[in-house]
């Protein structure tokens, strides 16, 4: 049946788009809808308002926006993507309602983070504070390692480090193992990318970083170090968020047989999401747009 709080114009316009795109029949595209064909064709030989006609364009954006990243983006993404790129001003809800009619969402899901308590031999105090908010870029890293698994139960691990300024995954390194040697090389990066910053670097109790080495490494450099308490994840919210944005939005999409696959789809999301992907704290801008922008209103 017809959801009567869409308007039927909307519809209409649904089913013209998707017979033309072969997916049914008018006759069969009208009975899902719950309506008459007669009606549908009156509509097709009048004028078109101006509203049919900036909601078909509209539905040929969200479609463009939707099978660009295979389903990934909601309707919040997609709308911040329409304004961005086609300069549109159009509401959110808007988007949803067409998005709905459509039968369009997005096809993300979400794990559940596990905590794994372990006993550190060098501790920090959560300098941080959960204080996520950051007036310039390199004054606040978060990092941390995250798992995942291809082939017939392998493990890959990613290292990564972002920037509370604008959200940049400022560096990352991919390995086989969970070892000192995957994040110190993950701070070398970001140290060569970024010469003579000092920011405070908080991560979790995890053993790379409450090692002697890793301290050393933070001291040489000039950098202040800070540690979730334990068993509280939420200190280190923003990177524990931007793990299950990456994992949600490509590994869990799929299944990765080989390491090089992985590492591939790994590499290209990043640059997708410090490059491409907008974010409403951020202006509606990318991570890298947004340093930008801060580097601008600095100078």
């Amino acid at each position: 049946m017809v959801n009567h709080s869409v308007s039927y114009e909307n519809i209409y316009i649904v089913i013209k788009i998707f017979n033309e795109e072969g997916k049914a029949s008018i006759s069969e595209l009208c009975e899902i809808a719950g309506i008459h064909r007669s009606s549908y064709y009156k509509w097709l030989k009048t004028r078109k308002s101006k509203r049919e006609i900036e909601n078909e364009n509209l539905i040929e954006l969200i479609k463009e926006a939707y099978e660009e990243r295979d389903g990934i983006l909601g309707y919040r993404q997609i709308t911040i993507k329409i304004r961005r790129e086609h300069n549109l001003k159009v509401n959110h809800k808007r988007i949803y309602r067409l998005m709905k009619l459509m039968g369009l969402k997005s096809v993300c899901r979400r794990k559940r983070y596990r905590y794994i308590k372990s006993t550190p031999d060098i501790t920090a105090e959560s300098i941080l504070n959960r204080n996520f908010r950051a007036q310039n870029t390199c004054e606040k890293w978060l990092t941390d390692v995250t798992e995942f698994i291809y082939g017939n139960g392998k493990k890959v691990y990613l290292s990564a480090i972002l920037d509370l300024g604008d959200r940049n995954i400022v560096s990352y390194v991919i390995g086989h193992s969970n070892n000192n040697a995957l994040v110190f090389e993950t701070f070398d990066v970001a140290i060569k990318l970024n010469p003579g910053a000092k920011p405070l670097v908080h991560s979790d109790r995890g053993f790379q970083y409450t090692s002697k080495a890793f301290r050393e490494k933070l001291d040489k450099v000039g950098m202040k170090q800070s540690m979730s308490r334990v068993g509280c994840c939420l200190d280190n919210a923003p990177m524990e968020g931007f793990w299950g944005i990456l994992k949600a939005e490509m590994y869990y999409l799929r299944k990765f047989e080989t390491f090089e696959e992985l590492k591939i789809a790994i590499k290209d999301y990043i640059e997708y999401y410090n490059n491409k992907r907008y974010q409403r704290r951020l202006n509606c801008m990318s991570p890298l747009e947004y340093r930008k922008y801060l580097s601008n209103i600095n100078t």
